[in-house]
């Protein structure tokens, strides 16, 4: 007689040898496809490990080419607090407390004080058309300060007021730049006639008196050149209006800021400009994807936005000029865009014959200069959907497409002064759509509003405080 075994597991009776075998072979089969998935899942990651490491690789060597073998730290941007990191003008040291004087200054509509209409005092700032919402820029293809009305959403809503003369409007024949990572260029705006040093060294012939260029005369580098000349452009001239920075609630924060000015010259128009271009030197972009990937974080850039980077840097050719931390340069170029007076929107105050148009060659007046504009920043352009110095281009694609082709727009601007770079790239719309992600996404600084100020000592509303822009922007 079989003497029945007992199952050491449950106790119960035996599983038949045969059967145990059977049981073993199907939990075999149950397990081999979770082997073989964890398997391929393994493989998989290893080939995606090695995929990235290899794009990443590929982009580093790319930032190495285009910067003559510096690398990454050539792009970084510093944080805005790590004062002695950040590009200063040696006449005007970055101190905490200039620079914080300088973030309300840039944004008060208090010191708005001559205006060509006396019911339009207080209602203008810097910042009306440089907000932060819109990349530092103005958000309509014509930044317009007095004698416009509104704000809409993001600026885009700003109309010119139909009771203002339009010959008194507060508005520039050219596209607004952005005032950010401007730290990077000694001479500001789009024909640099900003600034004493730089490229402006030896242009003293060209500092007209009694226009905004005689600013160059106190030898001061170009943000803090436009700042004082553009309080002045701008209407707000605080020399204007005795006492005016006091009885807004700014006299103590004066003394810390410029203590080592004799009281006598320290509220004044130069200060204030001063203080302003400080903050400025402060606004960078630097918490974007590329920046983040360039202090080390390899996956703040897509797959695609990664291609794009290589491209801009190698085949593309863009890196030629948009370079270094701020991808701008001190150089002027001429790639034969439209002017903003052919602007199919409504503009004002600009037409064809406006030095403007001119670029480098308006300020100079040399032939060599001709239609070459400045090369500007590339951060923060999809925030305002208007690119180039006309606003011709209303996106970021559009004006890849066209360097891509290569195709003048503008028939007034000379073959003979067309920059030697622009030529056709012959890319793909596949390598267009990379250096698209690269640009509106990689670039893109989601966090602006950090350089905002939470509210003013005057009260007032910003970047506008005329009556319907106060409502559009929920101040009243």
């Amino acid at each position: 007689m079989r003497v029945p075994r007992i199952n050491t597991i449950t106790g119960n009776n035996p599983i038949p040898l045969f059967h145990k075998k059977t049981y073993l072979i199907m939990d075999f089969r149950k397990i081999l496809p979770l082997c073989l998935l964890a398997f391929s899942l393994i493989i998989s990651s290893c080939r995606k490990d090695d995929d990235d490491s290899a794009i990443d690789e590929q982009l580093n060597t790319a930032l190495l080419a285009a910067s003559d073998g510096v690398g990454k730290s050539y792009y970084t941007m510093p944080a805005s607090n790590d004062l002695s990191a950040i590009p200063q003008d040696p006449n005007n040291p970055l101190t905490t407390a200039k620079i914080e004087l300088g973030k309300l200054l840039y944004h008060e509509t208090g010191i708005g004080i001559s205006p060509m209409d006396n019911s339009n005092t207080g209602e203008f700032s810097c910042a009306s058309c440089h907000f932060a919402s819109a990349g530092f820029q103005a958000n309509r293809f014509q930044g317009i300060s007095e004698g416009g009305q509104g704000f809409g959403i993001n600026g885009e809503g700003r109309e010119k007021d139909p009771s203002f003369d339009e010959e008194m409007m507060d508005v520039q024949p050219v596209r607004t730049p952005s005032s950010m990572n401007n730290v990077y260029q000694t001479n500001l705006l789009w024909n640099g006639q900003f600034g004493a040093t730089g490229v402006n060294t030896g242009t003293d012939a060209y500092w007209t008196e009694d226009t905004p260029k005689e600013v160059n005369e106190l030898g001061f580098e170009g943000l803090e050149t436009q700042a004082i000349a553009g309080l002045a452009v701008h209407r707000m001239d605080v020399d204007a209006l005795p006492n005016i920075l006091e009885n807004l609630g700014y006299k103590a924060m004066f003394d810390a800021a410029f203590s080592d000015f004799p009281e006598t010259e320290r509220y004044t128009t130069i200060t204030t400009g001063l203080a302003i271009a400080a903050f400025e030197r402060t606004l960078f972009s630097n918490e974007s994807p590329f920046q983040r990937y360039l202090h080390g974080d390899n996956d703040a850039m897509t797959e695609q936005e990664k291609r794009g980077a290589i491209l801009f840097f190698e085949d593309a050719n863009c890196a030629s000029c948009h370079n270094g931390p701020g991808l701008n340069n001190m150089e002027f170029h001429a790639i034969g865009l439209k002017d903003l007076h052919e602007c199919p929107e409504e503009v004002f105050k600009t037409s064809v014959d406006d030095l403007e148009h001119l670029g480098r060659g308006g300020f100079t007046g040399q032939a060599e200069d001709m239609y070459k504009f400045k090369v500007p920043q590339l951060y923060n352009m999809k925030d305002s959907p208007f690119l180039g110095h006309g606003a011709s281009f209303r996106s970021i694609r559009a004006m890849i497409e066209y360097k891509n082709l290569a195709v003048p727009e503008n028939s007034n601007v000379p073959v003979s002064q067309l920059a030697e770079e622009f030529v056709p790239l012959n890319l793909t719309d596949a390598q267009i759509d990379d250096i698209v992600a690269f640009l509106g996404e990689a670039l893109y600084d989601p966090n602006l509003k950090r350089y905002e100020p939470e509210s003013l000592p005057s009260g007032n509303c910003f970047p506008f405080n005329d009556p319907q822009a106060r409502i559009d922007l929920g101040c009243d």
